[in-house]
């Protein structure tokens, strides 16, 4: 059973949803998403919500019997289906942000255009380039911002620029999210009394 799938997905005022076979179209104030729709999914405007539901599910509350026919793969697509059309209705109301911290003398990162340059202690500074949708902002040339309406492409370039310098276990230099739990090792202790 899918408790999430049956969750109704409010609309706040300024937002519309358009829905296809394929896809549910959202538009807010920040911008537009379409969302794709996983297969054995359907979507249905009821009020000033959306509701997934089943394929082949009858109106009303989804029974037992209906669940107990319904598959591993089709229950697991019905929650998905919900969770991202939830998504992109809340990255066009508010959005999404993801903050990276730069740790490491002489690291810093700075915006050129639609680019992002880091100073990460190779011989030559790394050039990130920024794609559609996302705006990057960089504080003390330390603490870089990605932010954006699209829940994955926020967190997919904050992954990708964290990969470029991952923190080193040792020293902890490197790129990490803000508010990261890193482990660090113990170096190699000095070998005492040895001949």
């Amino acid at each position: 059973m899918s408790r999430i799938g049956r969750r109704a997905i409010e609309l706040p005022s300024g937002v519309t949803a358009k829905i296809t076979a394929e896809a549910v179209e959202v538009a807010g104030p920040k911008g537009k998403l379409a969302t794709p729709i996983p297969p054995g999914v359907l979507f249905r405007r009821e009020g000033q919500a959306l509701v997934a539901r089943p394929l082949g599910a009858p109106e009303g509350p989804v029974s037992k019997e209906v669940l107990d026919r319904l598959s591993q793969s089709e229950k697991a697509n019905w929650g998905l289906a919900r969770a991202l059309v939830a998504n992109a209705v809340r990255g066009v109301t508010q959005g999404y942000s993801k903050e990276l911290e730069i740790v490491g003398v002489g690291y810093k990162a700075e915006v050129q255009g639609r680019q992002v340059v880091f100073s990460l202690g190779y011989s030559q500074p790394v050039e990130f380039p920024l794609p559609e949708g996302l705006e990057v902002s960089v504080d003390k040339m330390t603490r870089v911002k990605v932010s954006g309406i699209d829940k994955h492409l926020v967190g997919q370039v904050a992954a990708n620029m964290r990969a470029l310098r991952p923190p080193d276990p040792y020293k902890q230099k490197g790129i990490r999210l803000v508010g990261e739990v890193l482990r660090k090792k113990a170096g190699k202790a000095a070998v005492t009394g040895a001949k």
